[in-house]
This record gives C-alpha cells, structure tokens and sequence, in this order.
C-alpha cells in the first residue's frame, strides 16, 4: 500500500470511530489531514460511518478546487483556512457532536473568565487540554464567512466552537485531532448534566495554577 493509500485508511478509521463514539450524527462532520501541499478530505454527501478509502477527495491547500474526481465537504474552505492558519497542523475534524453543540449554542462568556468559552472551570483536564476554547461567531454553514471567521481565531488556539454549530479542531496528528473531539465532547457533557445543579467549580487559583 502506498503512503497516501495508508493514510486514506488511517482518516477512513477515525471516521469510523468518531461516528461508533456518536460524535458524527447522520451525515455531519468532516475530517481533512494534510498531504504536503494538498489536503485529503472527506467528500461532500456522505458520512463518518460510511465513507470509504477511494470515495476521499484530493484538493490543494489553495487556488481552485479540482473538476474532476470525488468533490469535497461543502466545508473544504473551513478546512483549508484552519490549515492556512496552522502550518503544523497535520489534520483538522469538524464534528456536530451533541452536546458539543448543545455548549455552542450558549453564550461564549457562559463560562466565566475561569471557564473553557462557555464551559466554567470544572475539571483540571478540561483547563489543561482544551485551552481557551473561543467562539466563532455564527456564519452560514460552507461560507466564506465562516471559513475566514474560523482561520482567525485558529490562529491561537487548537479547539475552537462555532456558535450554534459544531466544533474545531486542529492538531499535529490525526489521532490527536480525535482525541481532543472526544475531550471537547466529554467537557460539554459534563457541563450540560450539571446544569442547574450548582456543582464545585475549580476555584480562580487553581485554574490560573493549571494554565501556568
């Protein structure tokens, strides 16, 4: 098997695993890892749980898209301007995961100057592997505008939300990319149990302690 036939596999398996772990419903989410300068892309009208190795679109990092062969996710501009604002960045996925989106329609501030966007500071793993999480301001789904809003906050922080949406996330291997989907799933969970139930939160100290 080539390089780039390893690689399809590879992303074709995180697909997989995304959608058994529920993070990929129906047909949403897309997953892109970088091929020097081209990007290899999950196609447009299919689904995590479905796609297959030969059925993954070939597209440049920049310029036109390709005529011919598989067409990419309606998001491929989201992808691209991640990896534009990344260079180290070896894959991106943009998932639709529930409760993930169950936080992305909250305010971005819900969560305090402690908190995770809007997530508040409830676990030392959700401060220390999520960072910041900003929020991308809410632009149609494959626009432009939603490309260029999100290559912007990329450019400071690896796990971003867009607002009434989804998620962002960019890393320097695929299955990091992944790991942090499944964290940012489990963070918003958390949270979306816990509302209303006035739980402890990690206190400003200790929050400033684990992002020192």
């Amino acid at each position: 098997m080539t390089a780039t036939g390893d690689l399809r596999e590879r992303l074709v398996a995180a697909c997989r695993h995304l959608a058994d772990r529920g993070l990929s419903p129906g047909g949403s989410g897309s997953v892109a890892v970088r091929v020097g300068a081209e990007l290899l892309v999950t196609p447009t009208g299919s689904s995590c749980s479905r796609v297959r190795a030969e059925e993954l679109a070939l597209v440049p990092l920049a310029g036109p898209l390709p005529s011919g062969g598989p067409k990419p996710s309606k998001e491929v501009g989201l992808h691209r301007a991640v990896f534009a604002a990344r260079p180290g960045a070896a894959a991106v996925v943009h998932l639709h995961a529930p409760f993930t989106v169950a936080v992305a329609c909250l305010p971005a501030d819900a969560g305090g100057p402690d908190g995770t966007g809007p997530i508040p500071p409830l676990t030392p793993y959700q401060l220390m592997r999520l960072g910041r999480l900003p929020v991308v301001p809410y632009a149609r789904p494959g626009s432009d505008e939603l490309a260029r809003a999100t290559g912007e906050r990329a450019l400071g922080a690896d796990v971003l939300l867009l607002a009434n949406h989804g998620s962002v996330v960019a890393a320097d291997s695929l299955d990091r990319a992944v790991d942090l989907a499944e964290e940012l799933e489990a963070a918003a969970r958390l949270h979306v149990t816990l509302l209303g139930a006035n739980p402890r939160m990690l206190t400003a100290e200790q929050a400033a302690e684990l992002r020192a």
